[in-house]
This record gives structure tokens, C-alpha cells and sequence, in this order.
């Protein structure tokens, strides 16, 4: 049969090629309660199939696909950074898969206990006095986070109505700041790609309830001026809300309730091993100062008088629900198993060797494309396609490229303060090996702009599927089999 034909053109009537379980005590009287109106009158079309040739084409399908497992992801842990398989299995324990949010607290012990030693170990990383694990979402802790400034004003009487932003911000605080209903004071990074404590003073007066900072910043440049910029928020009664997307570079190195930030959200999903491509699962949990704990989503995990955990739901001061249920249980587990395996030097580890992952392709390829700034780099680095583009190639060209070596391309046109951008992001798993043929790719790609730029603007060559419409796709979306 002929690779790549759907399934149903390989039906062959007679075939068969699955196993249905055993119907169980009770089943049927279900089934039966099923109205009329929704039992099919006759056998669903499905194709007849052998089993072997059902899982060849499956294989063959998922072989097409890039995945971590299959090759290099240069955009690391903002998508698919490696996640160890026994943080998976971990979350897929029967006492863990099975057991219903709604059960009682009483035969919930040891879910509870992982959920606490959770919020304890992030609470140790981050530096802040309590965490909530509710949010589902990086964005949902940015939103969380902003309703708690919402909340401390208004308790003060306070109505501000504008919060401070970088350029260089991670890509959500905009929409974020929008729903919440603030409007945005955008600021402009200096020419070492850094936010300058005087564009804060220029622009935070009383009323500005905060300021959101991600550190390290999405150029991939340490905000090392952060400190005194809290204290200039802080003079004008506003609040710092850290967006730890970026959190990759900074465990074990860097606490951010240390130096001034009163809140930030971790991205569970991007840092501590949960698969995230196809845009979830998320978990974006928020850790908060002691002053600012009052306002948490409720309800909150705590310890009675007799160390039994129990969950509080009177809490007058929260900003209330942001998820039914607790948040995604299983990527708290999957966090857990991460840090409690790796324990406190090897969290440290992980973060270090992000940087000098970063830093040795940074070096490698400063010379065969534009480095739009040039100082030391956290786990992320930021090279641009000028010079490309003038030879009439862009960046889009060279990541359709890259495809044809067996790599994804990394993020492109982000930052947007950087023209023809590709942020490029190794994490800490990959081996030198990896990114030495990564390094050699991109040469090889820079060197083909020069000397035969066709082959660039007429990639990928290879692969399954060439370009796409995607526009037309997204305007005249047709989601059915057949037309």
C-alpha cells in the first residue's frame, strides 16, 4: 500500500483487527438508558483493518511528526523541553489517576502531602512566603497574580488603573493586564537589552498598581537592575509581579522574593516536566508574600492545629475560584517527581546547565548571523536575520530550512523588538554533541544564503508536507475526513 494513504483507503471488507473489553456487571443497564434519538439505526462506517496494519500506520504517522524524541527542539522549555518518563508514569499511579477531587480530605492524605511538599518546594525556590497551585496556566497566573494587586489597591481605598511593562516582557502580560481591566505603560529596554531603573521613575506614580518584569527577560538577558527597580515601584505604593517563564535559568541561583517582587507565577509546564506540546497541560502556580497571602484563590491547603492538612474555604480577602477543583493534579505530580529526584543541587544544576548551554551556541553562531546584543546570555539568546534578509532570505526561509536537518525550528519573530528574530533556547538536557550539529546546521544554512539562497526560499525539501497556507488555513478552516 502506498505510505501516507488514510486509513480508510486501506479498508479491506472482512478484515478485522481489534479487541473490545468484556461488558461489566451494570453496563448494559447504562446503555439502555441511552434516549432513542441518539442510538445509531446502523453500523458506524469505520474501516476494516488488521491489527498490524493499523499500528504500521500509526507508527508511520507519528515518525512524521517532530517530536523531542525524534530530534532536536532549539525553543526548549517555552514548548518541548525533555521530560523524564518516570515523572509520566509517576502521575499515571492508579492512587494518583483514580482518585475523585470530591473525595474527602480524609482519604485524600497523600495526594494532600505531595500537593504541600510541592507548594513548600516552590516556596524554597521562588523565595515567597505561600503558593497557591490552582491556576492551569502561565496566563491564569499572570491573571491571578493581577487580581491580587487589584485587590491589595482596593482594600487601600486605591484605584489605580495602569501597570508597567517592558518591551522585552514574556508575549501574555499585555492580554493579561487587558483582562483584568488595567491599561498598559510600556517601557523601552536599553541598549544592553535591560530595563533602566530611571524609565521606571519617568513613568511610576500613584497611578500605577505594579509593575510586571520577566526575569530573565525574553532576550535572554538578566535584569540586573530588578532590586532598585522595586524600590521605585515600591516608593510609589505599586507592587512587582515576576513572570517566571523563564524560570529555567534562575533555580537555585536566583530567588526572586529576595529582591523586591511580591509575586510570581511558575510555569510548571515549561520547567518541571510536563509535556507541553499542542498547548497543554499547563500549571501556572503563583507564589505571593506573606502580606499578600490573603488574597490567594480559594481554597487554600493548610495544616490544622493537629498538622492535619485540610483545605480552607474562609478566606474573606480572596480573589476566589480560578478553576474548578484544585488545578491540574497530575503536572503537580510531575513537578514533584522532578525537583524531589533531582533534590536541591541538581535543581541548581539544571539551571546552570541551561546557561552555558546557551552561551556555547551563542558564541558559535555570533559570527554567521546577527547578535543584536552581545553580553552574557541566560538559558535563551536572541540572533537575528538581517543580514540575512538582505540577501533576500528571512528568518521564516531559515526555519523551513532547518526542518530538512531534522531540527524544529526555534521560536521566530519574537521578540518583536528584534527584527527577523529567532530566540533560540537549548535547555540543559540536550548533549554537546546535539548542539554542535546544531551549530553546524545553522552555518550550513547561512553559508547557502550566500552561495545558493534558492535552496533556503524553496525549503523545507524533504519533508512530508512542504509549505503551508496558513493563513488561507486559518481563514477557511475544513476540519472533516473528506470534503
Amino acid at each position: 500500500m502506498q505510505e501516507g494513504l488514510l486509513i480508510y483507503d486501506k479498508s479491506v471488507s472482512g478484515r478485522r483487527g481489534y479487541t473490545l473489553p468484556d461488558t461489566e456487571s451494570g453496563e448494559t443497564e447504562l446503555l439502555d438508558m441511552i434516549p432513542d434519538q441518539f442510538r445509531r439505526n446502523e453500523d458506524a462506517e469505520l474501516p476494516e483493518i488488521t491489527e498490524p496494519e493499523t499500528m504500521r500506520h500509526f507508527v508511520a504517522l507519528s515518525v512524521k511528526n517532530h517530536h523531542i524524541e525524534k530530534g532536536f527542539y532549539p525553543l526548549g522549555s517555552c514548548t518541548m523541553k525533555y521530560n523524564p518518563k518516570r515523572n509520566d508514569a509517576a502521575a499515571s499511579l492508579k492512587g494518583f489517576e483514580c482518585h475523585h477531587p470530591l473525595a474527602p480530605c480524609s482519604s485524600s492524605k497523600g495526594l494532600l502531602e505531595l500537593m504541600y511538599g510541592l507548594m513548600s518546594d516552590l516556596g524554597e525556590i521562588s523565595g515567597f512566603d505561600q503558593v497557591s497551585l490552582q491556576p492551569v496556566a502561565g496566563a491564569q497566573g499572570e491573571f491571578a497574580g493581577l487580581l491580587i494587586m487589584q485587590a491589595y489597591h482596593r482594600e487601600r481605598g486605591d484605584s489605580r488603573t495602569k501597570i508597567i511593562i517592558p518591551d522585552s516582557a514574556h508575549g501574555t502580560n499585555p492580554a493579561s493586564v487587558s483582562s483584568v481591566g488595567y491599561t498598559t505603560v510600556q517601557i523601552k529596554s536599553n541598549e544592553q537589552g535591560i530595563i533602566a531603573p530611571e524609565s521606571v521613575a519617568e513613568v511610576m506614580d500613584e497611578t500605577v498598581a505594579g509593575m510586571m518584569l520577566t526575569n530573565p527577560n525574553t532576550l535572554g538577558i538578566f535584569e540586573t537592575h530588578c532590586k532598585e527597580i522595586a524600590e521605585i515601584v515600591h516608593f510609589h505604593g505599586g507592587l512587582m509581579y515576576m513572570d517566571g517563564a523563564n524560570l529555567n535559568a534562575n533555580m537555585g541561583i536566583f530567588r526572586p522574593g529576595d529582591v523586591g517582587f511580591d509575586m510570581m507565577h511558575f510555569n510548571l509546564h515549561k520547567t518541571m516536566s510536563t509535556p507541553h506540546g499542542g498547548g497543554g497541560p499547563g500549571g501556572g502556580a503563583i507564589g505571593v508574600i506573606r502580606e499578600l497571602g490573603k488574597y490567594l484563590p480559594y481554597p487554600v491547603l493548610e495544616k490544622d492545629d493537629k498538622s492535619e492538612l485540610f483545605f480552607n474555604y474562609d478566606r474573606p480577602h480572596s480573589i476566589g475560584r480560578l478553576h474548578s477543583f484544585f488545578g491540574n493534579f497530575a503536572n503537580m505530580v510531575r513537578a514533584f517527581a522532578y525537583i524531589r529526584t533531582l533534590g536541591g543541587k541538581g535543581v541548581r544544576r539544571v539551571s546552570e546547565n541551561a546557561v552555558l548551554n546557551a552561551n556555547y551556541l551563542k558564541e558559535l553562531l555570533k559570527d554567521s548571523f546577527d547578535l543584536p546584543y552581545a553580553g552574557h546570555c541566560m538559558h535563551e539568546f536572541v540572533l537575528s536575520g538581517n543580514r540575512q534578509k538582505k540577501k533576500g532570505v528571512r528568518t521564516f526561509d531559515m526555519a523551513k530550512r532547518m526542518l530538512d536537518f531534522g531540527i524544529h525550528p526555534p521560536t521566530v519573530y519574537f521578540p518583536l523588538i528584534v527584527q527577523e528574530a529567532m530566540m533560540i533556547e537549548p535547555t540543559e538536557t540536550e548533549t554537546k554533541e546535539t548542539l554542535d550539529k546544531f551549530i553546524e546546521t545553522m552555518r550550513t544554512i547561512a553559508k547557502e544564503v550566500e552561495e545558493s539562497p534558492e535552496m533556503v526560499t524553496g525549503a523545507p525539501h524533504n519533508t512530508i508536507v512542504k509549505r503551508l497556507d496558513e493563513v488561507g488555513a486559518v481563514r477557511n478552516l475544513d476540519v472533516c475526513l473528506r470534503s
